[in-house]
């Protein structure tokens, strides 16, 4: 067994027009929803598939589809206690992770100490070892422009 491991995972969404509540981070946030068949939370996507790389499995879709459509668990949450014991499995625990989002709305600087909790308690791991960073993007993108939301998620493993 190798003494440490690290993932990466992206995730995006676009905004829908539905009455759908957005959800990033495990939390509630003002703004429209995302296009999704569960909560859409692409923070928590990110982070299944960087847990899940970080093992050598399958990206999300390999689990969380038959959870979201065959099971009706559309909480994203219960998606990363799956990816997370794919991690345990293999013999590992989180060392820390850190997250970047892309969105030029909703502004979520005040935000993020309530998703660093809430990523904390379901990983058991610190807060301080749940790093997250917000940028509009600029324009320069989909994103950035106002029309969804992305997230990238780096996490390293040790035994």
């Amino acid at each position: 067994m190798k003494d440490f491991r690290v993932g990466i995972g992206q995730d995006s969404h676009r905004f829908i027009d539905e009455d759908k509540p957005l959800v990033l981070g495990g939390i509630s946030v003002e703004g429209p929803g995302l296009q999704a068949n569960s909560d859409g939370d692409v923070v928590l996507h990110a982070l299944c598939n960087a847990l899940t790389s970080s093992v050598g499995r399958g990206s999300i879709s390999n689990y969380a589809d038959k959870m979201c459509l065959e099971q009706g668990i559309k909480d994203s949450k219960e998606y990363v206690k799956v990816a997370y014991g794919y991690v345990k499995d293999a013999g590992y625990r989180v060392n820390n992770l850190s997250i970047s989002i892309e969105a030029k709305k909703p502004r979520l600087e005040k935000k993020i100490p309530e998703m660093k909790k809430v990523i904390a308690d379901i990983l058991n791991i610190g807060e301080d070892d749940v790093g997250i960073t917000a940028t509009s993007g600029e324009g320069l993108t989909d994103f950035g422009k106002g029309l969804g939301v992305k997230a990238f998620v780096v996490v390293s493993l040790k035994n």
